[in-house]
C-alpha cells in the first residue's frame, strides 16, 4: 500500500514537473530568442517630413512622399511628422518657426521609438520644407548631438533640399550652386555616407547659383524669420559666404543692370517662371539614374532594400 500511494505522488509530481516545462517553453516561444524586438517594434522607422502647405488637408499621406513610402515592406513602419507647414506670417507660423516646430515633433517622435524600441532603426526623409528640418535633425543626430547614436539611422533621403551643399550626395544630374537657405556648416558629420540628396534642374528651393546675391540672401533671410539661438554661428559663417561668394558679383550684376530693366526686376520674373514651371513638384517625374527611376521611386527603392 504504502508502495502504491508513492508511485501515485512520483506520477502526480512528473506530470505537475511536465506541466511547468510546458508553460515555460509556451512563455519562451512567445517571447522570442533573446534580444527579439518587443511586440509593435518595426525593423526600419521611416520618419516622414512633408514639406509647405502638405499638412493642410490633415492627411499629409497624399504629398510627394506619399509616392516614397507607400507600399513599403511589412517590417517597415512610416510616421508622418505633424507641424504647422506654413511660410509667410498671415498663414499662421513663419517659415523658421514652422521648420524649428517640424525639427522638434520628429526628434521626439524618434527619441519615443528608440526608447521604446531598442533595435528599430531609422530612415529620415523629407520634401522641400520637410528636407530643410530632415536634414537640420540628420545633421544633429550625425554630428553627435541627437536623441540617438548616428549608427541608428541608415537612410536620409531629401527632395528638395533648401539647405543642400554642392558636396551632398546627389542622386541625378549635377545642378549649380546650393541651397536657398545656405548649406549647414559642418554638414551630415557620421551620417554622410547615409545621405542622399535630390534636387531637379532649375528648383529654387535647392538651386540657387552661387552668384545669385538677391536669391541666396532672400533664402537666408527666410531662415531668420524665426531665428534659432542654437544655430546662431551656422547664421553668421552663411552670411559671410554669402558676402565672399555673391556680394561682389551680384552688386556688379545690380550695378550694371539697363535702367530700364533693374536686377530686382530680372529676379522678380525669374521667380516668376520658376513658380509657373512646376519644376519643384516634378520629383515623381525627374529622372535620376540610367535605369530611368525617377527621384520618389529612387527613393523609395532604397528604402525598400534597406528592410529586412
Amino acid at each position: 500500500m504504502v508502495l502504491l500511494r508513492s508511485a501515485r505522488l512520483f506520477r502526480r509530481s512528473v506530470v505537475a514537473a511536465a506541466s511547468v516545462v510546458t508553460v515555460a517553453a509556451g512563455v519562451l516561444s512567445v517571447a522570442g530568442p533573446a534580444g527579439a524586438a518587443p511586440d509593435g517594434c518595426p525593423d526600419l522607422n521611416v520618419v516622414a517630413v512633408p514639406g509647405t502647405w502638405e499638412t493642410s488637408n490633415k492627411d499629409p499621406r497624399q504629398g510627394m512622399l506619399s509616392l516614397v513610402t507607400r507600399g513599403l515592406p511589412g517590417s517597415v513602419r512610416t510616421d508622418y511628422v505633424s507641424y504647422a507647414a506654413t511660410a509667410l506670417p498671415w498663414e499662421g507660423e513663419v517659415y523658421g518657426r514652422s521648420k524649428r516646430e517640424a525639427v522638434n515633433n520628429a526628434r521626439g517622435m524618434i527619441a519615443d521609438m528608440a526608447a521604446r524600441c531598442g533595435a528599430t532603426r531609422f530612415a529620415i526623409v523629407g520634401y522641400s520644407q520637410g528636407a530643410d528640418a530632415a536634414g537640420d535633425l540628420a545633421a544633429e543626430i550625425g554630428t553627435g548631438l541627437g536623441v540617438v547614436r548616428p549608427d541608428r539611422v541608415v537612410a536620409v533621403g531629401l527632395l528638395s533640399d533648401p539647405r543642400r551643399s554642392p558636396t551632398d550626395a546627389l542622386v541625378g544630374p549635377q545642378v549649380p550652386g546650393a541651397g536657398a537657405g545656405g548649406a549647414r556648416i559642418g554638414g551630415f558629420g557620421w551620417l554622410s555616407p547615409s545621405v542622399r540628396t535630390f534636387c531637379a534642374a532649375g528648383d529654387l528651393y535647392c538651386s540657387v547659383p552661387t552668384d545669385d546675391l538677391a536669391g541666396r540672401f532672400a533664402g537666408f533671410l527666410t531662415q531668420l524669420s524665426a531665428p534659432d539661438p542654437l544655430q546662431f554661428g551656422n547664421y553668421a559663417q552663411t552670411l559671410n559666404s554669402i558676402l565672399g561668394e555673391a556680394l561682389v558679383p551680384g552688386g556688379t550684376a545690380i550695378l550694371n543692370a539697363p535702367a530700364n530693366n533693374p536686377a530686382g526686376e530680372q529676379w522678380s520674373r525669374q521667380v516668376q517662371q520658376f513658380l509657373e514651371s512646376g519644376v519643384h513638384q516634378s520629383y515623381p517625374t525627374y529622372v535620376v539614374d540610367p535605369s530611368g527611376a525617377s527621384a520618389t521611386t529612387w527613393l523609395h527603392n532604397w528604402l525598400a532594400g534597406l528592410a529586412r
